[in-house]
């Protein structure tokens, strides 16, 4: 079963242009996760915040992902990805803005939640429409570029932090913060027009418009056959979190959340050590951190781009199990040579960085092409709300590690948790390399056809 409208039409300028909006989720995740890190510093002094509530501000954000991936991702699922995809991000761009006129230290916690929330929405609702348009043999490398967008979103935090701080010093952090609403406008208007998922279309019993709206944007008349065989079960419940937790897509799920979280610990980790390891070389004092730390988020979206191709060639479930087993390597080559010259270091860092891309790409592209339409973002926003634990761990407890147990037993910790991610991937990563979002999706999917050999016929 495949929607051959969508899934075989050629790559244009649409599907560039859409993946550049859906992009402008994650570029504003790892921006605004950023940027608060560095105006913490200038808050803290001018709010005279103590560790605790320092700590309440920046983990805020946090905090309103896990509820927004909770709400938003079924809500999505039962009114649309296009009605859900500007009303976010409206939300953002006023929250951004009113962050630079907060007194109140409370006012800037309740900011900070809602910009979490439009953040941990704007995931399921953009990966959705995206995967939903894409050509199924383009699928990881037009998703490529949302993992790396994040990356960028990040450095570009640092970034700016870090020129801002050498022009205003602590001081300009209301301008640190109020930066985003600039990106956020642009994303809003990049996303004006976008149409709505045919596939959520067909869904939601609204065949006749979904086929309407392909031949208008692609082009390609659509039979109503094709469109019938599209249309999910009578029994089928749109945005149903229970659906998540029943069946094969029980297994799913599970295995979207700790391959996935086993992803973004150790991550987190190797972010936190980052400075630490680019001031053996004389980036890592005062604000020149700041731009080591964007160079490091740089080093990281460079390693999505050999994966790329492996994810579209050797497919996804050996490019995921051969990614984890190598990341493993360079932590525990850290764990047992702490004090490595600062090269070493820094070369294992890059090999950590270069292995963890197919990882890093599928943390968006498996739970979008594991569920699905009716529950497709649902899932993603149930993967994003359950690891932001992951995410607050890699935040808050490796820096804890690092001066209670110190670098080595640190970078082993983060070598076991990789490891469970292998065991993971072994046991339950599915192949859905040139599949169609309806067979990859299907609770028992159908088997990959056997080629035929030479002298068969079909």
């Amino acid at each position: 079963m495949s929607f051959t409208a969508i899934d075989d039409a050629p790559v244009g300028r649409f599907h560039r242009k859409l993946a550049m909006a859906c992009s402008g989720g994650p570029l504003l995740d790892g921006y605004l996760l950023g940027i608060v890190g560095i105006a913490l510093t200038g808050i803290s002094a001018e709010m005279r915040l103590d560790t605790t509530t320092a700590a309440v501000v920046g983990v805020a954000a946090l905090v309103g992902m896990f509820f927004g991936g909770l709400v938003f991702g079924p809500i999505t699922d039962r009114v649309g990805r296009k009605t859900m995809y500007t009303l976010d991000l409206l939300a953002l761009i006023i929250a951004s803005a009113l962050s630079m006129f907060v007194t109140e230290t409370w006012q800037l916690i309740v900011l900070r939640f809602v910009i979490g929330v439009a953040i941990a929405a704007d995931y399921p609702i953009a990966t959705a429409l995206l995967t939903e348009w894409l050509p199924r043999r383009h699928r990881a490398r037009m998703f490529t570029s949302v993992i790396i967008i994040w990356y960028v979103g990040t450095a570009l935090a640092y970034l700016v932090g870090y020129l801002v701080i050498e022009i205003l010093g602590d001081a300009g952090w209301r301008w640190m913060l109020g930066s985003s609403t600039i990106l956020a406008v642009a994303v809003f208007l990049l996303r004006i027009g976008t149409p709505e998922s045919p596939r959520w279309l067909v869904a939601s019993g609204r065949a006749q418009e979904a086929a309407q709206v392909v031949e208008s944007t692609l082009g390609t008349p659509v039979a109503e056959a094709e469109l019938a065989a599209l249309a999910p079960e009578p029994t089928a419940s749109r945005g149903s979190i229970a659906a998540l937790f029943r069946g094969i897509y029980l297994r799913r799920i599970t295995f979207v959340v700790i391959f996935f979280s086993c992803a973004i610990i150790p991550l987190f980790a190797l972010l936190t050590f980052g400075p630490q390891l680019l001031g053996s070389l004389g980036l890592g004092h005062g604000n020149l951190s700041n731009l080591g730390t964007a160079v490091i988020n740089l080093v990281f979206a460079l390693g999505c781009l050999p994966a790329m191709r492996l994810l579209e060639t050797v497919g996804r479930r050996k490019t995921i199990i051969w990614s984890f087993a190598l990341m493993v390597l360079p932590l525990l080559v850290l764990g047992a040579w702490s004090h490595a010259p600062g090269v070493i270091v820094v070369i294992l860092f890059c090999l950590y960085a270069l292995f963890s891309g197919g990882p890093g790409i599928l943390e968006w592209g498996y739970p979008n092409e594991l569920f699905p339409t009716h529950v497709r973002a649902a899932a993603v926003g149930m993967a994003v709300a359950l690891t932001r634990f992951g995410a607050a761990i890699g935040t808050f407890l490796v820096p804890i590690s690092l001066v209670s147990l110190g670098t080595s037993a640190t970078m082993y910790i983060g070598a076991g948790i990789t490891f469970v991610g292998f065991l993971a991937c072994v046991a339950w990563a599915e192949e859905t390399r040139d599949r169609s979002l309806e067979d990859t999706g299907a609770s028992v999917p159908a088997p990959r056809p056997v080629p035929l050999t030479r002298g068969e016929t079909a």
